[in-house]
């Protein structure tokens, strides 16, 4: 999941026209999304990025990094606003001793009408490895397409975020002190149509043995393709509009997103949703004393601030794990392991 590959599926990496590129032979690993192929298949395989990511957070937190990509170059090619992920893949790859090039849709040749696929061209150019957001669902298959260098998805859309799938996870298993989330209960709640991180999460959980409740407001419902996808899978689901005290009491994960404002057709259909879920003491009395609780960032009003105190928030937390997921997807991609 996130990583899409180039077209030449082998070792060799093709020049970009106009560049001359050194030819590689190790095998970089492959994620699945909804339209690529995928080495992260199984529960098992996903072991590996977890590893390293604790690998990577023990790193930081004893020396501060390591210089395991000196000399490499990332690609941050944002076309929306965003903080933690930009900053976060800029931030993994210094820590680890590499470079960053950061390019935004209204400061780069977009402005001039420039195409996608061009800018790609471009950074692979100057970069061994291509970050990409994209308000438009399906993008960084086409980043990739046109690609001698990784793409790397970090959100299409309202379609997938893979990377945030993988942070998640290992918030998850951190969190719970444990090697997989098999046996918990994950409740995602809010926004669950616009939202991308929790199509990616709940596909990405499917390949363990869990039980997800999807809990939105009327017309916000999960998309039917991650529901398909979940139930196909063998998991168990259970939807509805309400947060009732049962649910509450039964969740080990409650994974909370914002109403995705700039998804919505009019500003008036937007402030309809807003506000239909808060996450307050209220509502945290009637969890677990060890459920967790997490949300993707940035939160408008769907958590009290009064809960950031609560040891079981660890949103903040998440952002730090982020980090080392992430320092650990772009070892995998440019090194192999």
């Amino acid at each position: 999941m996130s990583v899409f590959r180039p077209k030449s599926h082998g070792g060799d990496r093709p020049s970009a026209p106009g560049c001359s590129r050194t030819r590689r032979s190790s095998v970089r690993p492959r994620f699945r999304t909804r339209q690529a192929d995928s080495q992260f298949d199984s529960a098992e395989s996903l072991a590996l990025p977890i590893a390293i990511a604790r690998e990577c957070g023990e790193a930081v937190e004893a020396t501060g990094g390591t210089e395991l990509l000196k000399g490499k170059v990332l690609a941050n090619v944002f076309y929306e606003p965003s903080t933690r992920t930009s900053c976060s893949f800029a931030a993994a790859m210094v820590r680890m001793g590499g470079g960053v090039v950061p390019v935004t849709g209204s400061t780069s040749s977009v402005a001039k009408g420039e195409t996608l696929s061009d800018t790609i061209r471009t950074m692979a150019c100057y970069c061994d490895a291509v970050v990409l957001r994209h308000p438009a669902t399906g993008a960084a298959l086409e980043a990739a397409a046109a690609s001698p260098v990784p793409v790397l998805n970090a959100g299409d859309g309202t379609g997938e975020h893979p990377t945030q799938a993988l942070l998640d996870l290992f918030t998850i298993v951190s969190e719970r002190k444990a090697d997989s989330p098999d046996g918990l209960t994950v409740t995602m709640l809010g926004d669950l149509k616009h939202g991308r991180t929790v199509h990616s999460l709940a596909r990405l959980l499917s390949l363990y043995k869990v039980r997800l409740n999807f809990v939105a407001p009327p017309g916000l419902e999960m998309p039917a393709y991650v529901t398909d996808a979940v139930t196909a899978a063998g998991v168990e689901v259970a939807q509805s509009a309400g947060l009732c005290d049962e649910l509450l009491a039964a969740t080990d994960v409650l994974y909370v997103t914002r109403v995705q404002k700039e998804r919505f057709a009019t500003p008036e259909a937007a402030a309809a949703a807003k506000g239909s879920y808060t996450v307050d003491s209220a509502v945290m009395d009637k969890l677990r004393p060890s459920a967790v609780v997490m949300h993707p960032l940035p939160r408008v009003d769907e958590i009290a601030k009064e809960v950031d105190s609560d040891p079981r928030a660890a949103y903040f937390r998440q952002m730090r794990y982020g980090l080392f997921m992430r320092m650990a997807l772009l070892r995998l991609l440019l090194l192999g392991a």
